[in-house]
């Protein structure tokens, strides 16, 4: 396989998952990890990719601030498993809520041709479905530059007039005794007033956060309606379930 056929499906790859490493692709393309490494040096260089320690990262994400990168690229296989998920809940026609989570962020490749309106304080989600198929209403308010996302009271308050269907959230921790648990008190405030103004709430949220308590507890189980993470144990997810919870972790 030539070079230029070889460019065009780590670019396809790393569009649609956000990030790849090298031993991935070249598992998927059936190439050397030698070869892969070589291209993705040639098309860093090009300006085409970002190339990271294992493997390359989509400019648009980079272009975020470094932190927000990295997050969004930590458990990325769950991350996207977790979003092919979620993305089956959404149907035309539906008004979503979408916050600033590095997991919610994922969802935007699976939304890009559904005819949805997307309320986001979010700016890379923003960047990330300009010129698709989604209409995005902006929430105002201030902006925190490290996290790209808007927040503060003007925000909540444009929050509260509108109505959604869904609202598709993510939190820094979740436990079945002490409920949801966040890592600042901006983030806490945007989920509590976004779930609030959402007919169905839903919670992404990778299993590394289950049972985990963060700096801030600040709602309880019940604000939030389904949980959609990775393939976990059934035992594990009983105690979600029997707090009243649905439970969404297989395709």
């Amino acid at each position: 396989m030539s070079y230029q056929s070889r460019k065009q499906i780590i670019l396809k790859i790393v569009e649609e998952k956000g990030e790849a490493e090298v031993k991935e692709l070249a598992q998927l393309i059936d190439t050397s990890e030698i070869t892969i490494r070589r291209d993705l040096g040639q098309m860093a260089a090009d300006g085409l990719i970002y190339r990271t320690h294992g493997g390359a990262m989509k400019l648009s994400l980079v272009n975020q601030p470094v932190s927000f990168a990295q997050k969004s690229g930590v458990n990325a296989d769950k991350k996207e498993y977790i979003c092919r998920l979620a993305a089956a809940e959404i149907h035309d026609g539906d008004v979503i809520f979408m916050d600033c989570g590095s997991t919610v962020f994922r969802l935007c490749p699976f939304l890009k041709n559904k005819r949805i309106k997307v309320i986001t304080n979010s700016l890379p989600v923003v960047y990330e479905l300009m010129n698709t198929e989604v209409a995005i209403n902006l929430i105002g308010g201030e902006l925190d530059s490290e996290r790209q996302a808007v927040h503060g009271i003007i925000a909540a308050e444009h929050i509260q007039r509108y109505r959604a269907t869904k609202a598709f959230l993510g939190t820094d921790g979740i436990s079945p005794d002490t409920g949801l648990s966040a890592a600042s008190e901006k983030e806490a405030e945007m989920t509590k007033a976004m779930a609030s103004n959402a007919r169905v709430t839903y919670l992404l949220c990778d299993s590394s956060k289950l049972g985990r308590n963060r700096y801030l507890t600040f709602a309880p189980l019940s604000l939030v309606d389904v949980l959609v993470t990775d393939e976990q144990s059934k035992l594990l997810l009983q105690a979600y379930e029997k707090a009243g919870l649905r439970v969404l972790n297989q395709l």
